[in-house]
């Protein structure tokens, strides 16, 4: 065999990727993007995000700054409340990276982003809080994706 032969054989297996061996293999595979970790990463920073944020509540519930709780509408203690509970139960979800945290962090997300929109006294930060959740939740799906799409060695 030529030794023009042995590269043209040689660059063809690299185009198709067929065999990953030796030094070669172990570039590529290094180089490689690995969603998965990408994504328990990303729900790790969120579930520190989503604790302090079930923390506040609790601190607006036990520790009541200018109004307290009793004072409030029903609609708005009651959003505390749930906010509270639900934030600390999804940070721990996300936390442990298992897929009923994702959806509970999901289905918080939905409802603070109602309760910015619906209840602006009680839940201050507007549309560009509103804004950067949307974009939380994209991303959380496009790495979701990614991750799903990963190809595993």
């Amino acid at each position: 065999m030529t030794i023009e032969h042995h590269k043209a054989e040689k660059t063809l297996l690299d185009e198709r990727d067929v065999i990953l061996v030796g030094s070669l293999g172990q570039q590529k595979r290094r180089n490689r993007t690995r969603w998965g970790y990408l994504l328990v990463v990303f729900m790790r920073i969120i579930a520190t995000i989503w604790m302090v944020l079930g923390l506040v509540a609790w601190g607006r519930i036990l520790a009541p700054g200018v109004t307290p709780l009793e004072a409030m509408p029903v609609q708005a203690a009651g959003a505390i409340i749930f906010f509270a509970v639900g934030d600390l139960l999804a940070a721990t979800g996300l936390w442990m990276a298992t897929p009923w945290g994702g959806v509970l962090w999901l289905v918080m997300l939905v409802a603070e982003i109602a309760a910015l929109l619906l209840m602006p006294v009680y839940f201050p930060g507007g549309n560009s809080l509103v804004i950067a959740y949307i974009g939380l939740a994209l991303s959380y799906f496009l790495l979701s994706y990614y991750a799903a799409n990963e190809y595993i060695d």
